[in-house]
């Protein structure tokens, strides 16, 4: 390989890096530190009861039962790019009434990965549609962990990845949901969402997002 090709293969590689490896600032809430009752300030209740109870010998975020509504409260910094979020969710079935919990990056009309317990599946959503969905097998009074990802691939394309597992089992080494978009705005708190349709509360624990921090010639 001739010295041209050899600068144009590493340029091609730097810039494929640049999209890939965006600075990123990462971000964890396991709930310890904070006291029971109102959420802290890194919480921001959008819609919902939300609090911070006692769960398993620990502390986790707390959808209240009542209102039944969908219930969402935004987790940490605005992301200006690339952004994700993981998190452990407890949800309880009374019935044939079951919740639905998720997940979301970008603000509340970005990407969203939800658990739609009543259909059996788990779906990925944008803009309030639904977008992809399969098939999912949800155990009740069990923990199970989330994860979404929003990463640039290009200039223009974006890939969003979700996947959620049983928190005591292995996480899949593919996700079960893939989507591509282009010339996204990819704006906006990551978030978690419950809908309390089982009258039970919902709980979210060991919460991890990713986000990138707006341009220096922004802040």
């Amino acid at each position: 390989m001739d010295m041209m090709k050899k600068i144009t293969v590493c340029l091609l590689a730097l810039a494929a890096c640049g999209y890939a490896a965006d600075e990123m600032k990462k971000a964890s809430f396991d709930c310890e530190a904070w006291a029971e009752g109102e959420v802290p300030k890194e919480v921001f209740v959008v819609d919902g009861t939300i609090k911070i109870a006692s769960k398993d010998g620990g502390k986790a975020i707390m959808i209240a039962p009542e209102p039944i509504t969908d219930a969402t409260a935004q987790i940490g910094e605005s992301s200006r790019g690339a952004a994700s979020i993981q998190a452990r969710v407890f949800a309880t079935k009374r019935g044939r009434s079951t919740p639905r919990v998720g997940v979301s990056v970008h603000g509340l009309s970005g990407h969203r990965l939800m658990l739609n317990l009543a259909k059996k599946q788990l779906e990925l959503s944008f803009a309030n549609e639904v977008v992809a969905t399969t098939p999912y097998v949800w155990t009740s009074d069990a923990w199970t962990k989330m994860s979404l990802v929003v990463s640039k691939k290009s200039e223009t394309e974006w890939v969003i990845e979700g996947k959620a597992w049983q928190a005591d089992g292995e996480e899949p080494k593919e996700p079960q949901l893939k989507s591509t978009a282009t010339d996204l705005k990819a704006q906006g708190k990551c978030a978690i969402w419950g809908s309390p349709f089982s009258e039970t509360p919902i709980y979210f624990d060991d919460i991890a997002v990713s986000t990138t921090p707006a341009p220096k010639s922004e802040s």
